[in-house]
């Protein structure tokens, strides 16, 4: 992932300006790729997005302290970088299942059991 990308917004005046940057920081959040000043990822905001069908408005009212400009500029260094972003979402994905499918193997012990063998 590149390291950081910042979006710049001016309005035709030029008097607002607000600076929204990605950065990917080893240790980090897994050293994916994160809203600055926040601890969500990009890969956060594309699943509310693309996955659960979520606006912008929407995500903004999910999760406190984002604007929309967070969110566009997550989504604008997704639409950049889709391979890296599908890859981290197939690779967690993945994880998830293995962890699922372990899971469900393990056989569960109901209380009374356990009481039985005290």
């Amino acid at each position: 992932f590149p390291p950081v990308e910042s979006a710049i917004i001016d309005n035709e005046e030029g008097k607002n300006t607000v600076s929204v940057s990605i950065t990917s920081i080893p240790g980090i959040l897994g050293g994916k790729p994160c809203l600055s000043g926040h601890r969500v990822r990009v890969s956060d905001i594309v699943v509310l997005h693309e996955h659960q069908g979520l606006t912008a408005d929407a995500i903004v009212s999910q999760i406190p302290g984002l604007t929309l400009a967070d969110v566009h500029a997550a989504l604008g260094y997704y639409y950049e970088n889709l391979d890296a972003i599908r890859d981290d979402l197939r690779a967690e994905m993945a994880v998830v299942d293995h962890y699922e499918t372990s899971a469900a193997s393990i056989p569960r012990t109901g209380l009374s059991q356990a009481r039985r063998v005290s």
